[in-house]
């Protein structure tokens, strides 16, 4: 099959590669913090992989290090966990009923910084996982060369409903 062709999974609602007009139903992440451009694999329930492009745009690079930008790897961690929160969240019937919480990191090792001008790809598997607690193994790569890899914990617990009149986000 030619590249130029999506790629479609029965299992999916949405047709590889995904971008960000299928990304965001499905996570409540926002800019500045929506983390994912792109899903190139998914399996769901098992395994994905997405994309983040990193540019100097970002709001982080002004203070993180001025002259020497580099992506702090709290937000290398939060791509990862995204990653992971949208397989799991994939599963929801009805989008926004259910948030992803991250619980926990074990052995957490960055082995390069992410600089501007990278592109992130962002590899996680399902470790373990219940109606309400996963597990999940990332990888951060960079080309061939990783980036960070750690276990990611996460909960998933109902959204909570804004009340009437409280503005914000919708």
């Amino acid at each position: 099959m030619p590249d130029s062709e999506p790629q479609t999974v029965p299992a999916l609602k949405y047709p590889l590669p995904m971008g960000i007009a299928e990304i965001e139903p499905l996570l409540p992440h926002r800019y500045p913090f929506l983390m994912l451009d792109r899903i190139i694999e998914f399996e769901p329930t098992k395994r994905i992989v997405a994309i983040k492009n990193v540019s100097i745009n970002e709001p982080h690079f002004q203070g993180h290090f001025p002259g020497h930008p580099i992506l702090p790897g709290v937000l290398v961690l939060e791509a990862l966990a995204q990653a992971g929160a949208l397989m799991i969240l994939h599963e929801d019937a009805e989008p926004g009923q259910r948030l992803i919480y991250f619980t926990g990191v074990d052995g957490c090792r960055f082995r390069r910084p992410v600089v501007p001008g990278d592109q992130l790809r962002l590899e996680v598997e399902v470790l373990g996982f219940r109606s309400n607690a996963g597990r999940m193994q990332g990888r951060a790569m960079v080309g061939d060369k990783l980036a960070c890899e750690a276990t990611l914990s996460c909960a998933v617990v109902a959204a909570a409903r804004p009340s009437p009149g409280a503005g914000g986000v919708k």
